[in-house]
């Protein structure tokens, strides 16, 4: 089964391809061999022979079109003495040259990923070591019925320290969740303003 072929050439200003092809669309005799393969595939005997140039300026401008990605050579046949002999033909793709402070998602992503996956950790991390507390202080209020001997107000306070202690936990673990929720959100907010600024200030 075929490959199938991209149709799109995508491009950044800052990338060496796009300043390749700009060399390669401003060039006349590109234009020209291009005009060519619009209305049908050739060899490069055939073109230089259809268009009047030398067979080495073929072979020169023909690699340029293929190294930008215009023109394809994908069949070819022997000549006479063995020798493959390439049939080109036009590249039928959209071109699309993206602005030069033009971010693609995936690399916005990329940045952005490390910052969640340190957020998640601690979250985890925070509501592991709220369980813990939760279960230490819950070891601790029954201690006092082990040891207890003392008198009704012993019992008393025992019993209090009971029911406060993990109340005490639970009321205050939602409150840490919830401060540090907003935290990592300050945080992920602050990055994308920096990007936004440094995006602009990077046009002047």
């Amino acid at each position: 089964m075929p490959k199938k072929e991209n149709t799109f050439l995508l491009l950044s200003l800052e990338e060496d391809k796009a300043k390749k092809l700009s060399n390669v669309i401003g060039s006349d005799t590109c234009r020209k061999i291009l005009d060519y393969l619009a209305k049908k595939e050739a060899t490069e005997t055939e073109i230089s022979k259809e268009l009047q140039l030398p067979l080495s300026t073929v072979h020169y401008n023909l690699k340029q079109l293929v190294d930008a990605g215009l023109v394809k050579a994908e069949e070819f046949h022997y000549s006479e003495k063995g020798k493959e002999v390439n049939h080109y033909s036009i590249a039928n793709k959209y071109i699309i040259i993206a602005p030069k402070t033009t971010e693609s998602l995936a690399s916005k992503l990329r940045k952005i990923l490390p910052v969640v996956a340190i957020v998640s950790l601690a979250g985890f991390m925070l509501q592991f070591l709220g369980k813990t507390a939760q279960f230490g202080a819950r070891n601790l209020a029954e201690a006092p019925k082990m040891l207890a001997t003392a008198g009704d107000a012993a019992a008393e306070a025992e019993e209090a320290f009971v029911e406060a202690a993990p109340q005490a936990i639970q009321s205050a673990e939602p409150n840490i969740a919830l401060w540090f929720g907003i935290g990592a959100a300050f945080a992920l907010l602050t990055y994308l303003l920096y990007g936004i600024i440094a995006a602009k200030l990077s046009k002047k």
